[in-house]
């Protein structure tokens, strides 16, 4: 994403490698609120039992084909929300976020552990604010 700002001052406590800004400012373009996406397939069935580093995968790879069909891409996301149901897990989303991310165009992150998701077989749900840049955003036909 071009024209965004990202920040993340040194006097605020910080992990060097993860993919993450302290802030962004959202550069020119259209502001796209996407629904939580679980690790739920086409068809609504839960990709990857027990396994929270395959949810966390599939979840991105919903949140990237929702953007893709606006012109949008992951490095567009400003902002996501992490929602995690075990501490044990952390490990294993955060390696996935770390493959997926990169630390360049790292999103604003929070991370909030809850009680349950939508479907007790789910072990993580995300939600992102992207900014799409005018010049390669589309309305789906």
């Amino acid at each position: 994403m071009t024209g965004a700002i990202r920040i993340s001052p040194p006097n605020v406590w910080s992990d060097e490698d993860f993919p993450f800004s302290q802030a962004v400012v959202e550069p020119l373009g259209r502001r796209v609120h996407l629904t939580g996406q679980v690790a739920w397939n086409a068809d609504g069935e839960i990709v990857g039992p027990d396994d929270p580093e395959t949810q966390t995968g599939v979840a991105i790879d919903n949140i990237e084909t929702v953007l893709a069909a606006l012109g949008g891409q992951l490095s567009d996301i400003v902002s996501t929300t992490l929602y995690y149901v075990r501490d044990e897990d952390l490990p294993a989303i955060q390696n996935v976020r770390m493959r997926r991310f990169s630390k360049a165009h790292g999103p604003a992150a929070t991370g909030v552990k809850v009680a349950g998701l939508v479907d007790p077989g789910l072990l993580v749900e995300l939600t992102v604010i992207a900014v799409i840049p005018e010049e390669r955003f589309k309305t789906p036909a």
